[in-house]
């Protein structure tokens, strides 16, 4: 136990009797002293942030009590006080005599004697000086302490207690500290040791946990509970952590102090208790960075910009030249968009990408214009509507002499064929604000269950600025300022067929882009696209694609589920069916529809398993009408197969429920739900343990983690070239 509070009990006795209760001697610490004399020297250990921990680090408080009321006066004031270093060099030789302690520790155990010091001469007061009202009592010397203090040092003691001004302030002290917002609720047990207890409980390979974490956790009583206002703090906080940017940001104080409003103090770190300083952690103030400065990081972001855009255009031009020596070429037939005609909108790239005008494209072998063969990479198309009547057509039209997009209205033109666009409405403002749906293009999903969460609404409650963090997410900021999403304008992904099962194209609109930007929560665009990315840059490069697939969130969230029973069945029997003749893992993100709350649930319909993976750490039996449809696949699924069961086995289908990493706040799942596929597809696994990956298990993903998707995503999308 910590000597401070051994000798120092609390409570409303009297003072003619608080001697009386004091019922134990001075601590005096025999069994260091029987080691010493032993020879053994006691090993203490440290935290990552230099705070004493377990074991033994109790008992080196303790002693050090011990030894600071033995060697200091009552009537010392001034911890700094040269007249000290003498007592200060005693009790460093004494600690190292006892204890098996490196010299740099010197500093921390002083400073630890000077707060046990102070303590203690709180103690005396509160105790032995002060009745139940706080008023002053001119009290004897406690026989139980006189060994330690002579009755010139006791009389000395209270007198300066009898001032005015000593008064004054033990009475500003008194009420600060009766009445905190936010009660410490872990008693004697200090922040470091209480941080250790979480990890070893938790089983954590991280060494630290962020203040805010230790703060909240601090904060939690007996009965578990937090209270709301705490909570509020600690999600204001998880919210904080994630939209500010390190070499941006000229506020020096901690995200705790942020959210709490309170200004940071120095030798200190809020949340991380005593031997925690901003010099330990490294925090440093950020410099204002000046306008040259600004100016030149400006200058990098353009140049790197305008490097992407001209690698794009090498990419475009090595492309056409590949295609001109195909014998087809002439003809202009492309398999990527349908034979025949089809309606489509066009696309210009320059200056900015953007939609210009709708027509229909005539993909037929051998097709020509105005008798003569198509200018290679593009393709014929009649022009219905021009959004911009000024826009310069790709190809100027030699027979009629048209040159704007408005004067070959009704007319036949050439088209580049990487800016066609095939079948798709793209409004160019959002008709769904109300039910959180920011484009028309998502109503073939719930417009209650994949809610989009506002930038803006995210900015207001915790007062971040927008900011661009690291290089791709900078990038990305960079080329999106000089586009028309802003407007109300998207730009459409290609999904090729082998990823979902159907092709289509998926729209992306600022919305989207503000949820990777700014970190909020994931659409099911986002959510959609960051699975082409896997399917990309992991299934396809590993040969994956053999034992994993995905299932597309659109069409299995939870009130399609509700509303279309059949068709979910449909689809995702189909799906299943196509690879009935190896083992298979699908990958189902979906949507819960109570707040928009992702999921992940994996699929083996070979062996009949369902992984259940939540960052809640919901039960299977949260969601029965995903329970009870899943079940439903997989037993048609099996009477396709043929694959005969016992009656009273029908519903025996696996459920395994994964304890996964538990996200902080109500923000991340989306996040979350990525990197479990990623994970596994990392582990190449098709099985998941119930306790998860042992290379990738812990109590919740860090920032780094999770920035780390944002960064993909942002990487992935400039290369597609499609802004």
């Amino acid at each position: 136990m910590m000597a401070s509070n051994e000798d120092h009990p609390h409570g409303d006795e009297t003072v003619g009797g608080a001697e009386r209760e004091i019922k134990r001697g001075i601590t005096v610490m025999k069994k260091v002293i029987r080691d010493r004399d032993r020879g053994v020297l006691i090993k203490v250990h440290w935290n990552e942030g230099g705070q004493l921990i377990e074991p033994n680090g109790s008992t080196l408080t303790s002693f050090i009590g011990a030894l600071v009321r033995n060697e200091v006066p009552i009537t010392c004031d001034n911890w700094r006080n040269k007249q000290l270093n003498e007592a200060k060099d005693k009790i460093w030789s004494e600690i190292k005599r006892c204890f098996d302690i490196e010299e740099n520790r010197r500093d921390h155990c002083l400073k630890l004697a000077g707060k046990l010091l102070r303590g203690f001469r709180t103690f005396l007061s509160t105790t032995f000086l002060r009745d139940t009202e706080g008023t002053f009592v001119d009290a004897e010397l406690p026989s139980k302490y006189a060994s330690l203090i002579s009755p010139k040092e006791w009389e000395t003691f209270k007198s300066k207690r009898k001032t005015q001004e000593f008064k004054s302030v033990s009475e500003t002290n008194r009420q600060r500290v009766s009445s905190p917002a936010y009660p410490y609720r872990k008693g004697r047990v200090g922040y470091g040791r209480l941080e250790q207890s979480i990890l070893t409980k938790e089983n954590s390979s991280e060494t630290s946990l962020p203040a805010h974490v230790l703060w909240k956790e601090a904060r939690v009583g007996k009965d578990g509970k937090i209270k709301e206002d705490v909570q509020q703090i600690f999600e204001k906080c998880e919210t904080l952590s994630q939209s500010i940017v390190p070499y941006e940001d000229t506020d020096c104080r901690s995200i705790l102090s942020r959210a709490l409003d309170v200004p940071e103090y120095s030798g200190r770190v809020r949340g991380k208790g005593f031997g925690i300083t901003q010099k330990s952690l490294n925090i440093k103030k950020q410099k204002t960075p000046s306008n040259k400065e600004l100016q030149q990081t400006l200058e990098a972001l353009k140049a790197e910009v305008l490097e992407l855009r001209k690698e794009r255009e090498r990419d475009r031009a090595a492309g056409f030249k590949d295609t001109s020596d195909k014998d087809s070429i002439n003809c202009n037939f492309q398999p990527t968009i349908p034979e025949g005609i089809s309606p489509c909108h066009l696309y210009l790239a320059r200056p900015t990408y953007r939609m210009v005008g709708k027509g229909k494209v005539h993909n037929n072998l051998g097709e020509l214009l105005h008798t003569k063969p198509l200018p290679t990479g593009s393709l014929k198309v009649s022009v219905d509507i021009a959004l911009e009547k000024d826009a310069l057509l790709p190809h100027p039209d030699d027979v009629s002499d048209a040159t704007l997009l408005g004067d070959a209205i009704g007319s036949f033109v050439a088209w580049p064929t990487d800016l066609i666009i095939v079948g798709y409405e793209t409004p160019t403002k959002s008709k769904a604000k109300d039910k959180g749906i920011a484009r028309e293009i998502e109503s073939v999903a719930s417009q209650k269950e994949i809610p989009v969460a506002k930038k803006t609404e995210i900015s207001k409650r915790t007062g971040a600025k927008k900011k661009n963090p690291s290089k791709y997410r900078a990038c990305l900021h960079t080329y999106l300022e000089t586009t028309d999403i802003s407007d109300g304008c998207v730009r459409l992904i290609p999904m090729d067929g082998a990823i979902f099962g159907f092709e289509y194209a998926e729209p992306l609109g600022k919305e989207d882009f503000d949820q990777i930007l700014y970190h909020t929560q994931l659409s099911v665009g986002v959510i959609n696209t960051y699975m082409r990315y896997l399917y990309d840059k992991l299934m396809g490069p590993r040969g994956l694609e053999q034992r994993f697939s995905f299932l597309n969130p659109m069409k299995t969230n939870l009130t399609e589920m509700i509303r279309k029973p059949d068709e979910v069945r449909t689809y995702v029997v189909e799906r299943f069916m196509a690879d009935t003749d190896r083992e298979k893992l699908f990958f189902l993100p979906f949507n819960t529809g109570d707040g928009g709350h992702w999921l992940l649930v994996a699929i083996n319909p070979f062996k009949e398993i369902v992984y259940y993976l939540d960052s809640l750490h919901n039960d299977w039996t949260t969601y029965p009408a995903m329970k009870t449809i899943v079940d439903t696949i997989i037993q048609t699924v099996r009477a396709q197969r043929k694959i005969q069961v016992p009656k009273r086995k029908a519903n025996n289908i696996t459920c395994n429920r994964v304890e996964c990493p538990r996200q902080r706040n109500n923000i991340d799942c989306g996040y979350y739900t990525l990197r479990f596929m990623k994970e596994t597809l990392l582990m190449d696994r098709t099985d998941i343990p119930s306790d998860y990956f042992d290379e990738y298990r812990c109590a919740y993903y860090s920032k780094d983690q999770l920035d780390e998707i944002k960064e993909e995503l942002c990487q992935f999308i400039i290369e597609l070239q499609v802004l």
